[in-house]
């Protein structure tokens, strides 16, 4: 197995050298960056009061600096101690224990107890369970379980059963958070169930980074529900992740964000580079799921950047792109990739924001391959394939935004632009929630063609705001906050007479 400290240590001097020009400067100097956001964030508005809001806010109350955005995130002592204990040992342990049966095709063995994805499931079932244990009753694990009647790469009735451990929050238990990883596999033929799939960089490494947060977050409490799934039927057609989203819509669950861990296990390209401290994370612009009326909307005022999964991605740097991680999250302005899909898509057709982390470039030798050595080259989705650090800092991004997003508000809702006459400032509306330790709101703002937002006002505990610049100009959203200083991810406003 390769060296990967040393290597890590090798490629954190020469990653520049390798990366395209728009990608070195992105990410200039690792350390001046992190630096950069901690002090941005440190320098954040705490709202304690439950004052009125200024009847308008100067068009500079914050801006952002050092290339990072006005609405960064600093992590406080319990995100950064959860972080720490993110174990690379025992995520290597998953992800060979998961490898070692063999294959864990969706029409493979389901009661063999060694071999298929049968056992897989009652392994990965047992070890919730025993995270669950250990919750003082807030965790619970469980099988989602249905047939599939014969469909597309289905060729007769197959039980699909997603694996759940449930952390039920304390504070506001109806809002859900999601994040998932596939714990089938495939060979070439993606009706192969018999030869071996390992499966070991997809997707044993997402299943492996959700049952590590599992394990560190059942000991701690939440304000929101987390939910951790391991799910079936992903390489047959995204079905278990499919199943899963339409019970949470059946039941009309507050499911605000949704992410899937799916090829998370080495930052090597197919031609030997190395990336290792980025991680892509696909977010669509226009949803999935919008309505005539919305696009209409859109077409008139924008907001094709400004979709609940892309303000999401803009979250997940907010909090994840810092020391404690020691990652950049380079978002893509995707849906997903070319020909391929992940279970974050059932979640964006039924109107819930998700977003997709996959490692920074493929090797496709070591994923959807036969295992076999062909002139000289290994084939097949190997453990040995995999670096294990590398999936630790891609599990701390998802510590740091599902520890955030569960302690945070939720996004706010009814946000608006009003437009009942012509003027040059902006004002914006919205409901209160219902939090018990709400301190307030914030308005963000940033240019229509900046990606991310670049000045933050303080609006205080009240649901309207006017800010002293044109609606016609820049983009404008709305984000809750804590008295802790947690802030939710940021709404984007629709206009209302």
């Amino acid at each position: 197995m390769p060296d990967f400290d040393r290597t890590d240590r090798t490629d954190r001097a020469t990653q520049s050298n390798r990366t395209p020009r728009a990608d070195r400067t992105a990410r200039t100097d690792r350390r001046t960056v992190l630096s950069a956001a901690a002090a941005t964030a440190a320098g954040g508005l705490a709202l304690t009061g439950a004052g009125a809001a200024p009847a308008a806010a100067a068009p500079a109350d914050r801006g952002g600096h050092g290339g990072r955005p006005a609405t960064a995130q600093p992590p406080g002592r319990e995100l950064r101690a959860l972080l720490k204990e993110i174990d690379p040992a025992r995520i290597e342990a998953t992800v060979r224990k998961l490898a070692s049966f063999g294959t864990r095709h969706t029409l493979s063995a389901q009661d063999d107890p060694e071999r298929g994805i049968g056992a897989a499931r009652d392994w990965i079932l047992a070890q919730l369970r025993r995270y669950a244990a250990a919750s003082g009753g807030r965790m619970t694990a469980e099988l989602q379980s249905y047939v599939q009647e014969p469909a597309e790469r289905i060729p007769e009735p197959t039980r699909i059963t997603n694996v759940l451990a449930t952390l039920r929050g304390t504070t506001a238990p109806g809002r859900v958070y999601v994040v998932s990883g596939h714990y089938d596999s495939r060979a070439s033929d993606v009706m192969d169930a018999t030869s071996d799939a390992p499966g070991a960089d997809d997707d044993a490494s997402g299943v492996a980074v959700v049952m590590e947060l599992a394990r560190l977050m059942a000991t701690r409490r939440t304000a929101a529900t987390v939910v951790f799934a391991a799910v079936a039927g992903e390489e047959q057609g995204l079905y278990g992740a499919g199943h899963m989203a339409e019970r949470f819509k059946a039941g009309d669950t507050d499911v605000q964000a949704m992410f899937t861990n799916d090829i998370i296990g080495s930052p090597t390209a197919d031609d030997g580079t190395r990336d290792p401290y980025t991680v892509r994370l696909f977010a669509e612009g226009v949803p999935t799921s919008e309505t005539e009326e919305e696009a209409d909307i859109r077409r008139s005022v924008g907001g094709e950047n400004d979709s609940p999964s892309r303000q999401l991605a803009r979250f997940v740097r907010d909090v994840a792109v810092n020391d404690a991680t020691g990652m950049d999250v380079r978002v893509i302005y995707r849906r997903d990739r070319y020909l391929r899909g992940g279970d974050h898509i059932p979640f964006l057709e039924q109107g819930y924001p998700g977003a997709r982390f996959t490692e920074p470039a493929e090797d496709y030798a070591h994923q959807h391959q036969d295992v076999r050595v062909e002139d000289g080259k290994q084939y097949g989705d190997l453990a040995e394939f995999c670096d294990f650090r590398y999936i630790a800092r891609v599990a701390r991004v998802n510590g740091a935004a599902l520890w955030t997003l569960a302690q945070a508000p939720g996004t706010p809702r009814g946000v608006k632009i009003v437009t009942s006459a012509l003027t040059n400032s902006t004002e914006l509306v919205w409901e209160r929630g219902d939090e018990p330790d709400l301190a307030g709101y914030e308005v963000v703002w940033r240019e229509t063609t900046e990606p991310e937002w670049t000045h933050v006002a303080e609006a205080g505990d009240t649901t309207r705001h006017t800010v002293d610049l044109s609606k016609d100009n820049v983009f404008f959203g709305v984000r809750a906050v804590n008295r802790a200083g947690h802030r939710s991810p940021v709404a984007f406003p629709v206009p209302s007479r």
